[in-house]
């Protein structure tokens, strides 16, 4: 088995509505994202997926979330724009790419939110 990462970084604020601390309060990031690919079989050039594909992809999905206010985002009307809810919806995007129509699959998402903390979010 073979995986492969690729990150990228976008800016945003957030908050985080309900939350008994200093997150409650506006206040903003420079997000890391990785995405792990995996998979068995390589192709003709002995590759699982080109990382440039990979990292271009990812870099679109990021792009709704640069430099945005992420509460005001429509996919959080219903809730908190946390670490864990963006990976998760990072990776639904990704996933549903066509570059993972072929032998290579999403295997995770991992949202970095400051140096220290991170969350990684898997089927």
């Amino acid at each position: 088995m073979y995986e492969i990462e690729v990150k990228a970084a976008f800016e945003a604020a957030h908050f985080i509505d309900g939350y008994a601390g200093k997150c409650a309060r506006l206040h903003g990031h420079n997000w890391e994202v990785k995405a792990v690919v995996a998979g068995e079989n390589l192709d003709g050039l002995g590759m699982l997926m080109d990382f440039r594909i990979l990292k271009a992809e990812l870099k679109k999905v990021l792009e709704e979330y640069d430099h945005r206010f992420l509460n005001e985002l429509p996919q959080f009307a219903s809730e908190n724009p946390t670490a864990e809810n963006l990976a998760r919806q990072i990776y639904e995007r990704l996933k549903s790419s066509e570059i993972f129509a072929g032998a290579a699959k999403l295997k995770a998402v991992k949202v970095c939110e400051t140096p220290g903390s991170s969350v990684t979010y898997h089927e």
